[in-house]
């Protein structure tokens, strides 16, 4: 794992050319918040991973745990040429419950906590605008929009779990209630 890390750090300066751009949001199990992404024209990968947090390389036990300090997240490698990165917040925003803290659908605790963290200034003032026209709509948003810190790729199993295990990840998906609380939130 960390030699990916270390290579995405070595390559990332192919995506500040313009060709490619990065985003990290956290929803949750991060199993749920690649499909989304997945689907959309422009979108080249999504890798499931952690970030916010202050121990070097966790593991999913690790951040399971809670102490780590660190969420489930996924990052978002796209094509700003196809699609936006206010297109990818709205997408973002319709799959997470932004009223929970602490907490997303049947998953409890910080490491489930939503966040949007930003790479560069721009994503951070498109993040906040995002967050301030929903505002309108919902009393309180506990979603949080911060610098991005280091991100670290979960485990092989966690990647495209969703594709990997599909009667699992529907199962899990159905039994935490996303699909009707999200439902319930954004009309869809």
């Amino acid at each position: 794992m960390k030699q990916i890390l270390i290579l995405f750090f070595f390559i990332f300066p192919l995506f500040s050319d313009g060709k490619f751009d990065v985003a990290v949001f956290a929803g949750g199990c991060f199993w749920c918040m690649e499909p989304p992404f997945d689907k959309l024209d422009g979108v080249i990968s999504t890798t499931s991973g952690y970030t916010g947090g202050n121990v070097k390389d966790p593991s999913y036990k690790d951040v399971s745990s809670g102490g780590t300090g660190h969420t489930e997240a996924i990052r978002v490698i796209f094509d700003p040429k196809k699609i936006s990165y206010e297109k990818l917040l709205e997408v973002f925003w319709k799959n997470i419950d932004p009223t929970t803290k602490d907490k997303q659908f049947c998953d409890t605790g910080n490491q489930y906590r939503s966040g949007i963290f930003y790479l560069n200034e721009a994503q951070k003032k498109l993040a906040f605008e995002s967050k301030k026209k929903l505002e309108k709509k919902f009393k309180i948003i506990y979603t949080e929009i911060t610098e991005a810190k280091e991100f670290y790729e979960a485990e092989e199993y966690h990647q495209d779990f969703y594709i990997k295990s599909q009667i699992r990840y529907k199962y899990y998906r159905n039994a935490c209630g996303r699909d009707a609380r999200l439902k319930e939130i954004w009309g869809n």
